[in-house]
């Protein structure tokens, strides 16, 4: 019985937004891919895609407004979302790169905790990228690990030109 009366309490604690965030993309997707299979699932890539690029661009006004330039480096300092203590990330600096390491992710936790990793991948792996190339279309992102298959999220900004030159 206090196992049951432990887990009720959950439901006495406000929800974060990036954890209703989560919840409202799964179930949305989950109902476009059952109804309209692979063309669905590509629309929700597409919608993915458009908003990451739409918060990238503003995340480059952010800078651009402080007064820097849209360049790797004022990437996080210009981030468009708050410190949450949701969330924890380590990030290296290396010259026109920034690798991130997310050990901790509301919304990638979110989907796990509700079965719904199929529909949270197609959100994880297209949000970083659209908003790297909204940010600055020069700048490319490679995921290498994600925290719903590998429980941690790690991937890298890399600016086009030091990708042909390596």
């Amino acid at each position: 019985m206090s196992n049951e009366l432990e887990k009720d309490k959950e439901y006495l604690e406000p929800i974060p937004v990036h954890a209703v965030m989560a919840k409202l993309f799964a179930h949305l997707s989950k109902e476009v891919v059952e109804r309209f299979g692979d063309e669905g699932r590509e629309a929700i890539r597409e919608g993915v895609r458009k908003f990451g690029e739409e918060r990238g661009k503003g995340i480059a006004k952010r800078a651009e407004l402080a007064g820097q330039t849209n360049e790797i480096e004022n990437y996080l300092s210009n981030y468009d979302m708050g410190k949450s203590d949701h969330f924890e990330c380590k990030s290296i600096y290396k010259e026109n790169e920034l690798e991130l390491t997310y050990t901790k992710c509301l919304i990638g936790e979110q989907f796990l905790k509700d079965g719904m990793e199929e529909y949270g991948m197609i959100y994880c792996k297209n949000i970083d990228p659209a908003l790297a190339r909204g940010f600055n279309p020069d700048v490319e992102v490679k995921h290498n690990k994600f925290l719903i298959k590998d429980g941690i999220c790690q991937f890298c900004f890399k600016m086009k030109d030091s990708i042909a030159d390596k």
